[in-house]
């Protein structure tokens, strides 16, 4: 990151380097006055001496201000890149991998973390470099005046130099585990705040209090134990700063009564100590502020050492006919496998629905036939290629996958549309949205133009799954995936927009996880999964006259339709 700005680096570090020469000279002269005063030297030498001291401090400031001016302007300019790099690696990443990650961590990383490198990288870096610098001046200046002198000012660095090494070997776990703790705290209220009322209607508040007071606790003891290591750290760096000082003066005392130095010799000494004491002050703080930097840019960095999610072996495919042999699935290398063998063909144009209790492992078949996630044992093929194996920009284009968790974005209408189309006109986004029966449209005060997101219009569940499935008509991909599309929507617009859907989408591949099975009628064929299995496959009216498990479902459905 350092180097991609080194021109705005070096500026940074010579405006601090000259500032800090020119810090020197004030000592200096007023142990030059010290000496002048005692050889007898009248009140017109002290004032031009004084003036040049002035003359020195406001050089030191003018060139400190612009020093910090250019290391902000490189800072923020550096935070900028770092965070749209996290994007673009997260992004990059396979969609599994960023869900398994969780959004609170995520969002920890994005803000939290980037924002504390941004300070290590604004701050720390050229503190710690410039302060080094003007420690290196100070201490060399003490050894010019005398060897004895230097030699003294150098009696509180033992015990500075063990602690820090003390600190530095215990700091960095430690403040891995504290971000660690405070992304799990995120992660929890982030859950909690979208879950809100499930949680309500199920009443699980008190178990989700627990929870989070756990979190907290967790995020209390990390926190603890780094202010335990920063505690006894700067404990001895504060004791040990009046030792040089004193050491100065008592070895100064010795020799001036010897004559080896003069009086003003001492007294710039120690004024040059007691000047190092805000550099090292500066340098030991912003080492600890560097311990939190580089564990956070660890986090960052671990973003992007995930792979990113292979290019694919095959530009694009021979058909679209889609295949499933064999397919087993399980979510962690020695978990339970949650699909079992699962074979299955889906012709072109065909309209398959899967249907199943809950648990059965229809929404994790679904991301299989995505691409989304690979089977741990079997093939899932569209016209005899791989699905993971294709480019991952052709797979979306020809394969859609529409949940009932849609994400309205931060922006206008027309924003959250042009993600499916960037090219759509405003025609075909109207066009769209009456696709897929969203009469709300016309009650927006801008049209396209209306704000959506906070701040702004909120949409309800329902409204958000119609935007979703707007996206979908204008994303026209050949094969559509429906895991429980329409779940957020009541049974009667839930119709109206299938039946619009079915019209849109005639010659496509059309498989819809169903929890209506008035979706299932409608379909060509339907299959049954029970326990990671399909257990029946046919036509409505086949399975039916089967008296199998789709013909009580079937019964079952129909009778509380009937009640209603």
């Amino acid at each position: 990151m350092i180097s991609r700005h080194r021109r705005a680096v070096g500026v940074v570090l010579a405006l601090h380097s000259a500032a800090a020469v020119a810090g020197l000279a004030p000592p200096w002269l007023l142990g030059t006055i010290v000496d002048r005063v005692t050889a007898g030297a009248g009140v017109a030498t002290v004032d031009r001496l004084a003036l040049a001291i002035a003359g020195c401090v406001l050089v030191s400031a003018l060139l400190s201000r612009y020093a910090q001016y250019a290391g902000h302007r490189f800072g923020e300019r550096a935070v900028a890149e770092l965070r749209e790099e996290f994007v673009s690696r997260v992004l990059g990443l396979p969609v599994s991998v960023v869900e398994r990650a969780g959004a609170g961590d995520l969002a920890t990383r994005s803000s939290v973390d980037v924002s504390t490198v941004g300070t290590t990288v604004r701050d720390v870096v050229p503190t710690i470099v410039i302060a080094t610098v003007q420690l290196t001046l100070l201490f060399g200046a003490v050894f010019l005046l005398h060897p004895l002198l230097g030699l003294a000012a150098l009696a509180g660095l033992p015990s500075i130099v063990a602690v820090t090494r003390w600190y530095l070997r215990r700091a960095s776990s430690a403040y891995l585990a504290e971000g660690a703790a405070a992304a799990e705290l995120t992660e929890t209220l982030t859950t909690t705040a979208e879950g809100a009322r499930t949680v309500e209607a199920l009443r699980l508040a008190d178990d989700r209090v627990r929870h989070g007071t756990t979190r907290v606790t967790m995020v209390w003891r990390a926190r603890r134990a780094t202010l335990a290591l920063r505690t006894v750290f700067f404990s001895v760096v504060e004791a040990s700063y009046p030792l040089p000082v004193a050491m100065v003066l008592l070895v100064g005392g010795y020799l001036l009564s010897r004559d080896m130095v003069s009086l003003g010799a001492v007294v710039a000494a120690a004024l040059y100590l007691q000047q190092a004491i805000d550099p090292l002050d500066r340098l030991l703080q912003w080492t600890e502020q560097a311990q939190r930097g580089f564990a956070s840019y660890a986090r960052l960095l671990g973003v992007g050492m995930v792979p990113p999610e292979p290019p694919g072996t095959t530009a694009s495919s021979r058909g679209e006919r889609l295949v499933v042999r064999g397919a087993r699935f399980s979510y962690s290398d020695d978990g339970p496998d949650v699909l079992h063998g699962i074979d299955l063909e889906v012709q072109p144009g065909e309209r398959l629905a899967v249907v199943g209790p809950s648990g059965a492992g229809k929404s994790t078949l679904a991301r299989l036939l995505a691409g989304i996630d690979a089977p741990r044992h079997g093939v899932v093929s569209i016209g005899g290629c791989p699905v993971t194996d294709l480019d991952p920009a052709e797979r979306r284009r020809r394969i859609a996958l529409v949940t009932q968790e849609h994400h309205v974005f931060i922006g206008s209408v027309r924003d959250n549309l042009s993600f499916a189309a960037p090219d759509a006109s405003d025609d075909q986004m109207r066009a769209a949205l009456l696709t897929v029966g969203a009469e709300w449209y016309a009650e927006l005060p801008d049209g396209l133009d209306t704000q959506l997101g906070d701040g702004a219009r909120q949409l309800g569940a329902a409204e958000a799954q119609q935007l979703a499935l707007a996206r979908l008509v204008l994303a026209d991909p050949h094969t559509l995936i429906l895991d429980e599309a329409t779940a957020a929507l009541d049974p009667s617009t839930a119709r109206r927009t299938e039946r619009a859907l079915a019209a849109v989408l005639v010659g496509r591949t059309v498989i819809a996880i169903a929890h209506r099975l008035n979706t299932a009628h409608d379909a060509d064929r339907v299959a049954v999964l029970a326990d990671g299995r399909i257990t029946e496959i046919g036509s409505h009216d086949e399975l039916v006259a089967a008296g199998g498990a789709y013909a009580a479902l079937w019964r079952s459905w129909h009778t509380r339709v009937d009640e209603r």
